[in-house]
């Protein structure tokens, strides 16, 4: 791998697919030398849009001489915002930000959304900094939920090709990967594009019996009522897809999920979490869920909240509720800020809770690890275990759980520690 250049620097807001793209995008703006700041924007939240605009300022007064480069969702949804930015030196659309040439072109505002006919990989493998290798095999959305847009920011549903994406899983183990995630903007809509007759189920299966090296598997968010049978016959039978999915919720009253123009019930999310998990016990659920959806009332909100119980959330990803102009949630009667946060705190506290009670559960297991930089690593179950400074990023290993902080494992000291695999020269970090 590639020294990383000390005139590029990145930052990458918002999803896992943005973290993709952003390494591509870092290899490719090295390629002529010249000083850059490359900003992979993110659309999902109002917050999201202020945190990118407020690090532009810092960045560009910490590097006067360095050409902005601004890009992503934000560039394509939020357009006038950032070109009337005068740190920004150029705009390049999502359309446009993979592409070689771009990066040596003359300067341009954002092109038009994603319309190739499929999704190509990134070619990123063995990232930088990152234990676990993210491989975008699905980009866009053809849904239209009544609070985003994503959509008018990465354009419809794009799957990368079946025989490309194996391509890249085996590269990034033969550089020495542990882990490969799958993700994707939509990522159970996998293959509906393609003539290949493979969903992301049997995507997931042809990775693994291809690519027998390959020692973990995980998937991004995916939407419940999407999977296919495929993909739980891998949950219940393939060792090597862990233990955790990450579910597109986003609330737990059938009327607000209407609203959202969302495609599952209430009752769709718990039957999925209670059928997945009798096939293969010990799975643990994430989830994203929004507080204070236009309209939501306490009655309404308190489904949500006991959707974390029901149906056994343990890793939560909480939205305090923001308008995005253009969407029709915008246009709907909003519920006051101050209700918003209170509603986003009780979650996540109820999400805390539920995360602490899933660690005390494992304490006095041996789980198997997977070390990161910084001292720490994940479990097959994505719990993050604290394992000592000493232990190299990349090794796999069997640790006994001795207790827990609330956030974290904590593994008994590392001497009695079972190594299933060491570490490989290039794994240099952990993954995010």
């Amino acid at each position: 791998m590639q020294d990383r250049p000390d005139t590029v620097e990145t930052l990458s807001f918002g999803c896992r697919l943005n973290i993709v793209e952003t390494e591509a995008m870092r290899r490719l703006a090295a390629s002529d030398g010249r000083p850059r700041l490359v900003v992979n924007t993110c659309a999902v939240t109002q917050e999201a849009g202020r945190q990118a605009r407020k690090a532009i300022r810092k960045a560009a007064r910490a590097r006067p001489e360095a050409e902005i480069v601004v890009t992503g969702c934000g560039a394509e949804v939020e357009t006038e915002a950032y070109r009337a930015m005068p740190e920004v030196s150029r705009l390049i659309g999502n359309a446009e930000k993979l592409r070689p040439a771009v990066w040596a072109g003359a300067a341009r505002g954002p092109g038009a959304v994603m319309d190739a006919l499929t999704a190509e990989p990134a070619g990123v493998a063995g990232m930088e900094g990152h234990t676990r290798t993210f491989i975008p095999v699905q980009n866009g959305c053809d849904h239209r939920c009544t609070f985003c847009v994503i959509p008018f920011g990465r354009g419809r549903s794009r799957s990368v090709p079946g025989g490309a994406v194996i391509e890249e899983v085996a590269r990034t183990v033969e550089a020495g990967g542990r882990e490969v995630v799958l993700t994707g903007v939509d990522l159970t809509a996998y293959g509906r594009d393609l003539d290949e007759g493979l969903s992301l189920g049997g995507l997931v299966l042809r990775i693994l019996a291809e690519v027998p090296g390959l020692a973990r598997l995980r998937l991004s968010s995916i939407d419940s009522v999407e999977v296919d049978e495929a993909l739980l016959q891998a949950i219940a039978g393939e060792p090597r897809l862990m233990p955790h999915l990450h579910l597109s919720l986003q609330a737990g009253d059938d009327l607000i999920l209407k609203r959202m123009k969302r495609r599952h019930s209430r009752a769709d999310a718990i039957r999925f979490c209670e059928s997945a998990r009798a096939a293969r016990p010990g799975l643990v659920f994430g989830a994203d869920l929004i507080a204070g959806f236009p309209t939501e009332t306490d009655a309404q909100f308190a489904q949500s909240l006991a959707l974390v119980e029901e149906c056994g959330l343990t890793h939560l990803h909480v939205f305090p509720y923001s308008p995005r102009p253009g969407t029709p949630a915008a246009r709907m009667p909003p519920v006051a800020p101050e209700i918003i946060r209170e509603r986003a705190a009780r979650l996540r506290g109820a999400g805390d809770a539920a995360r602490a009670r899933h660690l005390a559960a494992q304490v006095g297991k041996t789980l198997t690890v997977l070390a990161e930089r910084g001292g720490t690593g994940r479990a097959e179950d994505f719990s993050t275990v604290v394992l000592g400074e000493h232990v190299a990023a990349g090794t796999l290993l069997s640790v006994r759980i001795a207790g827990h902080d609330g956030m974290r494992l904590i593994a008994e000291p590392q001497a009695g520690a079972l190594h299933l695999e060491s570490a490989p020269s290039i794994c240099a970090g952990a993954g995010a």
